[in-house]
């Protein structure tokens, strides 16, 4: 066991890792940087991104009301913290589980502050902390020993889950999302994503943030039942 070098949480070797997976699913995203405002206007940047966190919050109801409990966030900045924000909050009261997996137990180290903050609440609230490398040493490199880090993060997820919450732009064919998303094909999970240009055709038709809202409230689930 090691501890967390931002929460001090205790954080075990993913390779201990045991459960059903049937009912587990992973979430991918990109980071908050790849979220292009509507319109490509700059005062719509807050609006994007909150619709942005909406639409992924939905899925995640989708989830939870077809069966799903157990929800993997790779603790990235973005979408990965966003969704682990909200399964802590949703899971007070109930059966639904966060597993936080790191890529390497410095990950966090040049987070900027309010996502450290997130991932430090993340953290303490989540059911299990993980990492699929326990060196306290390796970083994040282009070549060498940390150059598989992340890789081995989300085919860890994809392996332990059933279905995967993906928020990808299509045109990011080298991201870290893309990569998940396609292994998880591979490994035949099932596979529900959005991107902006579903955003952007809800802001287009809700205008408002409230709108906005309630417009994805009222989308329709896309997720089958779990066994």
């Amino acid at each position: 066991m090691f501890n967390s070098l931002v929460s001090g949480m205790p954080v075990y070797p993913a390779s201990e890792y045991i459960s059903d997976k049937r009912k587990a699913v992973c979430i991918t995203g990109h980071r908050e940087k790849s979220i292009l405002p509507y319109n490509n206007d700059s005062t719509y940047a807050d609006v994007t991104a909150a619709a942005v966190r909406l639409m992924l919050c939905r899925y995640i109801d989708m989830a939870v009301e077809s069966g799903y409990t157990t929800f993997f966030s790779g603790l990235a900045t973005g979408t990965d913290l966003w969704a682990a924000d909200y399964i802590v909050r949703k899971k007070q009261g109930s059966d639904i589980k966060l597993i936080g997996v790191m890529p390497y137990l410095r990950h966090a180290e040049h987070f900027k502050r309010d996502f450290i903050e997130m991932l430090d609440n993340a953290e303490r609230d989540a059911d299990m902390l993980l990492t699929v490398n326990t060196d306290p040493d390796i970083v994040y490199s282009k070549y060498g020993a940390g150059s598989g880090l992340y890789r081995d993060r989300n085919y860890f997820m994809v392996d332990n889950s059933s279905a995967v919450i993906a928020f990808r732009n299509a045109e990011n064919i080298a991201s870290g999302t893309a990569q998940t998303m396609n292994y998880a094909y591979r490994q035949g999970r099932v596979i529900h994503s959005f991107g902006l240009n579903d955003v952007y055709a809800v802001i287009d038709k809700a205008g408002d943030i409230y709108s906005i809202a309630r417009e994805i409230s009222f989308l329709p689930n896309v997720f089958d039942k779990c066994y």
